[in-house]
């Protein structure tokens, strides 16, 4: 008999605290809803712009005509020949695509050779130098990437600091052609995007217990294992993270693919604008905008995938 009354009694309560937690989420959506509203203007509003853009037709001056159209996304990956119409691959639009995501590979493996060491030194450093060697680590961010993107060409250039320090060298007789090559733009944004890949490994060796470094060499386990079964996995989430960083930006790079390259090593940020300016081709431009989209959002699947089974991994 007390029990039941007991349970009556708690039964409104219970009915009151659940009212009350749903009135604090309506007041919270309230309160969250101007900047909801900012975002999906800001954000949200310029990719259905440019998702209504693709399926338009071009007009020959510039701009769109308002009538209905697969032609942008047909020629994306397809095109017919000038001369009897035949159906070919869009192959100037394929190599373009195959160049961008090549050499994003290699920056993104670029910037783990050099930054995997680098933010090691600087996570093994005393407490009170680390801050120093992070701040020479985000100096070139204080500078526009456009200077930085005209001193690698000096660099690089025919009378540039590469070319002479291999001549005194004696390995070279005549300066190498550097400049206005895939090799200057794969080193360009690997100087860009390094610092992106060193933060976040070095917030993940930073937490790392160490003592397990000390425990694999007791076990006998060679430099090479300990790195390989003991460190990477350790610090695969900041790996992980290091490496969208620097691949999302550098596939739809345009500064410094436009510079380094000299307009022979087109990306697919460099496609896009040529297809609002001088191609007059707002539909293809605005298809490829969707489709490089699509190539960052697999992207961001593959780390959010990795992530989730790291964190499952360590569960266990």
């Amino acid at each position: 008999m007390d029990q039941n009354i007991q349970s009556v009694v708690e039964f409104p309560e219970s009915k009151l605290e659940r009212l009350k937690a749903k009135q604090r989420t309506i007041r919270n959506y309230f309160l969250s809803a101007p900047a909801l509203i900012v975002l999906t203007i800001a954000a949200s509003g310029p990719l259905f712009i440019m998702l209504f853009y693709s399926f338009l037709t071009a007009d020959e001056w510039g701009g769109v005509v308002w009538q209905g159209s697969l032609q942008g996304w047909f020629e994306v990956f397809m095109r017919h020949d000038i001369f009897d119409g035949t159906l070919l691959p869009a192959d100037a639009h394929l190599s373009i695509f195959w160049r961008s995501i090549k050499l994003s590979l290699v920056t993104t493996l670029l910037c783990i050779v050099f930054g995997f060491p680098t933010a090691y030194f600087i996570a093994t450093r005393p407490r009170s130098q680390r801050s120093f060697w992070l701040f020479l680590v985000t100096v070139p961010f204080w500078t526009n990437l456009l200077i930085r993107t005209f001193a690698i060409m000096q660099i690089l250039s025919h009378s540039g600091f590469v070319n002479k320090f291999l001549q005194s060298l004696g390995l070279i007789e005549e300066p190498l052609r550097l400049l206005y090559t895939e090799t200057a733009v794969t080193i360009g944004m690997a100087y860009v995007y390094l610092p992106l890949m060193v933060l976040p490994l070095y917030a993940t060796i930073e937490r790392l217990d160490f003592s397990l470094l000390e425990a694999a060499y007791d076990l006998y386990a060679s430099r090479l294992q300990v790195l390989r079964r003991v460190i990477i996995p350790l610090v695969k989430p900041g790996l992980v993270a290091g490496s969208i960083l620097v691949f999302i930006p550098s596939i739809g790079a345009y500064v410094t693919p436009r510079l380094l390259g000299g307009g022979k090593s087109l990306m697919l940020g460099n496609l896009i604008e040529l297809q609002f300016g001088q191609g007059r081709n707002w539909p293809l431009g605005a298809a490829l905008s969707i489709t490089l989209l699509v190539i960052v959002m697999v992207a961001m699947l593959f780390y959010v995938r990795s992530t989730s089974r790291s964190g499952v991994n360590h569960a266990h």
